[in-house]
């Protein structure tokens, strides 16, 4: 065994060695261009559509269990702080139209179905602590298709699919956790 390779060894043996966070954050981007390279010169950089989530895992849970997210109650959709999307453009998810901003995303899980729930965010601040769900600021409702998968994952997964073919920029967000899998159609406006 190489000296390296010992001191490797020694370190996890040590009190102070490195444990893995309880959560970490994950992005979701999908960027735009436009499809003539002189319009895209001068429009300047692409637009992006972007989520940034805290990413929990189930380290052994079940979710909607009265601990993790629980069936009837708004859920910050992530850990620690606010789960943000970010668009540049102007998109339709789901049938709902949410023009270009900044948006705090949480979801109503149900018996019957969960809901995407978003909220302007206007502070502008780079992380923005999930408070107390206030339903006089939503901005949209959107229901989501649930399925249920025979594979647990254990850390959320959150997805911008874009759709290939011609035509506007479109796709699914699919959402996943333990064996919940969330999706809705998203398009350019």
């Amino acid at each position: 065994m190489s000296a390296a390779a010992l001191t490797v060894s020694s370190l996890s043996a040590q009190s102070g060695a490195y444990v893995a966070a309880p959560s970490t954050r994950a992005t979701a981007e999908v960027s735009f261009t436009l499809a003539d390279t002189a319009a895209q010169r001068a429009a300047g950089a692409p637009k992006v559509m972007r989520i940034d989530y805290g990413q929990p895992h189930l380290r052994g849970r079940r979710i909607n269990t009265e601990g993790l997210v629980p069936l009837g109650t708004v859920w910050r959709l992530g850990a620690n702080a606010a789960t943000l999307m970010t668009t540049e453009v102007d998109l339709t998810i789901g049938d709902k139209p949410v023009p270009k901003g900044r948006y705090v995303v949480m979801a109503l899980p149900e018996a019957s179905g969960w809901t995407l729930i978003l909220q302007a965010e206007t502070t502008g601040a780079a992380s923005v602590m999930a408070g107390a769900y206030d339903t006089s600021k939503d901005f949209a409702r959107i229901p989501l298709t649930a399925t249920t998968a025979t594979e647990s994952l254990e850390s959320l997964q959150i997805s911008l699919v874009p759709a290939t073919g011609s035509g506007a920029a479109r796709g699914t967000l699919q959402i996943g956790w333990d064996r919940v899998r969330l999706s809705a159609p998203w398009a350019t406006r």
